[in-house]
């Protein structure tokens, strides 16, 4: 029997019950505001006392109003229609609303009941099936959408019956199962599933084996990230963290995007809702909607709703895993997810941590980021879920405890620098303090010497080397000036900044540069490493001046001659100008 309770207690969103029963945490209850339902979450027991937080304006709430428990947690709800979609948190449908904004106590329904799929049987009567074996298959777009056991199925099942080929709805019983009583169970095309729990379903979950092509040179090249990996993309305001993760959701070999807007400003969000329908998928031709979901909370929604939604968008993704693709989840901006918990943390007068964050708060972003993962399913099939965040540290202080708690669980760390931004260098990743881990790793090592170039980890390293040397030798030359360092100092800025123009830097916008396949950013640093590794002999002038030419024709051959023109004409003019002069 499900308990219910009545309001004692108001501070803004978060609100005290007074309970007859039983509570558990987590749990979803519905509270009477004046005829509106609001949806709301219990957070923290105490005795007959639980504190919930509500999803949405507690405006007019007063003391009394009665509380209705639904023994469920917050869930989601998955089945075909997914993709192509726009949800918030709590999963909307944010293109069925009757206005600009949802209104309060107004819930749509996630999937269309009415909508008709091409179904193929995969399993048989007399199957012996457990808990996400795939039952049969529908096209969603063009992707194949799995139908399987239900996850919250335990113990093995068998397959007493299953429809034959045709078009049904997302309702119709599909299958019927029998379990080892002898029970039968039916199972149509949906599902649900909490989001604060991780989906199992997969027999094991092995370390990454290979990466995941983003088209992003400074990523790829230097520091790339393992298909199944996490990394996260802190910086300023300003810096280009979405512009960033938008290239990467456009071009990342990928087959399904989920894109997390959790708390972002709503000149954002409208950017996301405007630009991703127009956006054409260069994998496939087709529009990069067909493949994507987006999940989205603005700033000025109740910070529940905001937390809620990063969960709701791995529980997706997870999901589209267990049919065997490759998901890339991406979540603009962890700092405000971070920021909601911080709120509920201090309004429950819970003993803060850092920077009043809750004291677990990096063991919450660890327990999330091991979400992620490659997994091998219980077919021997593997699926994927690739997670990367950014964040948005107050005033680009790389050194706050969301940043902190983040490098922890993360494995490649894209650190954007406001002083590249401000210079126009895009995109703005400083190469020094950016890392991979995966590189660390036997099986990435093996697999890019097999599939790029033998010794490729090694290039990259003397790449980061020549980078590491540059950006020594310009500091020297600030504090010393030209005349009072060595003409080798030259020699390696030069050299870095060869690195920084042609590897580094890549135009977004552009319809050449905006992506760079694996085997074209092996002839690009193949070329550069070559230029770099020549004896020019710098003490002699004319050698210096062939070597700068020989830089900017590789520029030039590499489409950059309109790009920066105006920076090589001006460092050409300075390099003449300290020749003629003796320097």
């Amino acid at each position: 029997m499900k308990s219910t309770g009545k309001v004692t207690g108001i501070v803004s969103n978060l609100v005290t019950v007074l309970t007859d029963g039983p509570v558990s945490q987590n749990e979803i209850c519905y509270i009477d505001c004046g005829g509106t339902r609001l949806m709301a979450e219990v957070i923290k027991v105490n005795g007959k006392n639980a504190a919930v937080q509500v999803f949405e304006s507690t405006r007019g709430l007063k003391n009394g109003d009665r509380v209705e428990f639904e023994d469920r947690m917050l869930e989601a709800t998955l089945g075909p229609g997914l993709l192509s979609s726009s949800y918030d948190g709590l999963q909307n449908d944010l293109t069925s609303m009757t206005g600009v904004f949802l209104k309060r106590g107004e819930y749509t329904d996630p999937l269309d009941h009415g909508k008709l799929w091409d179904f193929t049987p995969i399993a048989s009567p007399g199957d012996k099936v457990v808990a996400a074996d795939w039952l049969g298959e529908v096209r969603e777009g063009w992707l194949p959408h799995k139908i399987m056991v239900p996850f919250a199925f335990e113990g093995e099942y068998t397959v007493k019956s299953i429809v034959p080929a045709g078009q049904y709805n997302i309702d119709k019983v599909i299958a019927v199962l029998t379990d080892e009583s002898g029970d039968e169970v039916n199972v149509t095309m949906t599902q649900k599933w909490p989001v604060k729990v991780a989906i199992k379903g997969y027999r094991e979950k092995p370390r990454p084996s290979r990466i995941m092509e983003t088209g992003v040179r400074v990523i790829d090249t230097l520091n790339p990230i393992a298909e199944g990996g996490t990394g996260f993309i802190p910086g300023p305001f300003g810096c280009g963290k979405t512009v960033l993760q938008h290239a990467i959701a456009k071009q990342g070999d990928a087959e399904v995007i989920v894109m997390a807007a959790c708390g972002e400003r709503a000149n954002e969000v409208v950017e996301i809702f405007t630009e991703f329908p127009e956006l054409i998928d260069p994998h496939t031709g087709r529009h990069l909607m067909e493949r994507t979901t987006i999940i989205c909370n603005t700033s000025n929604m109740p910070v529940a709703a905001r937390e809620a939604s990063v969960y709701t968008a791995m529980t997706i993704c997870e999901y589209y895993r267990a049919m065997g693709l490759k998901v890339l989840l991406l979540a603009d901006s962890t700092s405000r997810w971070a920021q909601a918990l911080r709120e509920m943390s201090n309004r429950m007068e819970e003993l803060p941590g850092a920077d009043a964050f809750p004291v677990d708060l990096s063991a919450i972003i660890s327990a999330f980021y091991a979400r992620a993962g490659m997994v091998v399913l219980n077919n021997g099939k593997t699926g994927s879920v690739t997670f990367i965040g950014t964040v948005s540290p107050a005033g680009g202080n790389l050194k706050e405890p969301v940043t902190e708690s983040t490098k922890k669980a993360a494995r490649c760390f894209y650190a954007l620098e406001q002083n590249r931004a401000d210079k126009k260098r895009y995109p703005a990743v400083n190469p020094i303090d950016s890392y991979s881990k995966y590189l660390e790793y036997p099986e990435i090592r093996a697999y890019l010497s097999e599939k790029v170039a033998p010794g490729w980890v090694e290039m990259v390293e003397k790449t980061k080397n020549i980078i590491r040397k540059g950006r020594d030798a310009q500091e020297q030359i600030n504090i010393l000036g030209d005349d009072g360092v060595p003409m080798t100092y030259h020699e390696q800025f030069w050299k870095s900044e060869l690195v920084d123009f042609i590897i580094l830097q890549q135009d977004a916008f552009d319809p050449v540069d905006s992506v760079t396949p694996m085997d074209r950013q092996k002839y690009m640093l193949e070329l550069v490493l070559g230029i770099c590794d020549k004896e020019f002999g710098f003490d002699d002038f004319e050698q210096c001046r062939k070597f700068f030419n020989e830089a900017i024709n590789l520029l030039k051959q590499m489409n950059y001659s309109e790009f920066g023109s105006e920076n090589f004409n001006k460092y050409q003019e300075q390099l003449n100008n300290l020749i003629s002069n003796g320097k």
